[in-house]
């Protein structure tokens, strides 16, 4: 999508995806930018169903949305135009868009920006994610009570903490109730191509995984699960519809409450800038229901181990951990701290392979490539 289309939503007043019709009028603005399409069935899709459900909950609330935005100087315009056109609120749903989201913010301190995944906040500028990993923990456990081979496939985006973290926590939760398994990672270095997801996937049957776990954007992998007769993990929202015969469950983002939540906030003028990291127990974070493949022994287990989490028993990195050379990281009696998780460099035991030399962990001065996206 082009800016120039942006701009002529601007020039005629209304669209069904921007502007505001004279029937709107007197009601609260709010924006979102996505990085991908909303038929993605994925991330982007995950935060269009919470923008719709805000709507739907706040009747003073009128929304718009942008998709396809890359992470370049285009982003930046985008956000640009949004403020111009009178919102009031901003969502900006990708990790690169973070500076472009305070660039423009310095301009217009009147307007609410709150940034997904990033850890950049100003005056009017708030930052928001969820505890993805805990829904990771809860899958693996699943996929772990349900391979025969032992080899559990991972479709990866790309080697940052965000994925690396994921990747882990499924490793761990697999490995807890199934203490042989091992998980094969492929890089893509995509989020969002079906056709390069589909291979990855296809990749990994070669080495005889029998589940598809994926942090990716699209249901390829559970397609390509499917095809093969294994079983599939999906991501992002429920995939099930796209490999009903394979998907065991998904890991999820439920946005729209605390969407509804910030909205009412600023429109009550009791928003303040903050960190926000939400857990399994506040609901951000979630799994999608079970197939019916799944025993209900399993079930069962799945949701003592989520009522754990929930109610505080432990979290997913407490010690001790090692690394997949047996190199101790984490003590017995400890627990990593938020710092560790949002700077992870390294699989534990369980996991094939290592993460990429390219993978950046700087200091935040420098640019901390923490909660990515």
């Amino acid at each position: 999508m082009s800016f120039c289309t942006i701009l002529l939503w601007s020039a005629a007043g209304c669209s069904k995806k921007g502007g505001v019709s004279s029937d709107d009028a007197g009601k609260m603005k709010v924006a979102f930018v996505y990085i991908g399409p909303v038929g993605d069935a994925g991330w982007t899709l995950s935060h269009d169903k919470g923008r719709k459900y805000m709507e739907e909950q706040l009747p003073y609330v009128k929304t718009s949305f942008v998709e396809n935005i890359p992470e370049t100087s285009d982003a930046e315009r985008v956000i640009t135009n949004l403020a111009i056109q009178g919102n009031s609120l901003i969502f900006t749903t990708s990790y690169g868009y973070m500076d472009a989201t305070l660039n423009v913010a310095k301009k217009y301190p009147g307007i609410t920006f709150m940034h997904c995944s990033g850890y950049k906040t100003a005056d009017n500028v708030g930052t928001y994610f969820g505890r993805m990993y805990q829904a990771r923990y809860l899958t693996g456990i699943v996929a772990g009570k349900m391979t025969k081979t032992n080899i559990i496939g991972y479709v990866a985006a790309h080697p940052i903490p965000e994925v690396v973290r994921g990747i882990n926590a499924f490793a761990i939760g697999a490995r807890k109730v199934n203490p042989r398994v091992k998980i094969k990672v492929v890089w893509t270095h995509t989020w969002y191509d079906p056709p390069t997801e589909r291979e990855a996937a296809s990749s990994l049957l070669d080495f005889k995984a029998d589940v598809i776990a994926q942090h990716q954007d699209t249901y390829a992998p559970q397609q390509a699960a499917q095809e093969a007769n294994v079983y599939g993990i999906g991501y992002n929202t429920d995939m099930s519809s796209f490999a009903p015969k394979a998907e065991l469950t998904s890991a999820v983002w439920n946005w729209g409450p605390y969407y509804r939540k910030i909205a009412e906030e600023v429109h009550s003028g009791t928003w303040k800038s903050s960190n926000y990291w939400g857990s399994i127990k506040e609901g951000i974070v979630d799994l999608a229901p079970f197939g019916s493949m799944v025993p209900e022994a399993v079930k069962a287990l799945a949701r003592t181990e989520r009522e754990n989490l929930e109610n505080g028993k432990y979290d997913v990195f407490d010690g001790p951990i090692k690394d997949n050379t047996g190199r101790e990281h984490i003590k017995a009696g400890t627990k990593m701290t938020d710092d560790e998780m949002l700077k992870f460099d390294w699989f534990v035991e369980g996991v094939e392979g290592s993460v990429q030399t390219g993978m950046m962990i700087l200091s935040p001065e420098a640019g901390l490539i923490t909660l990515t996206r």
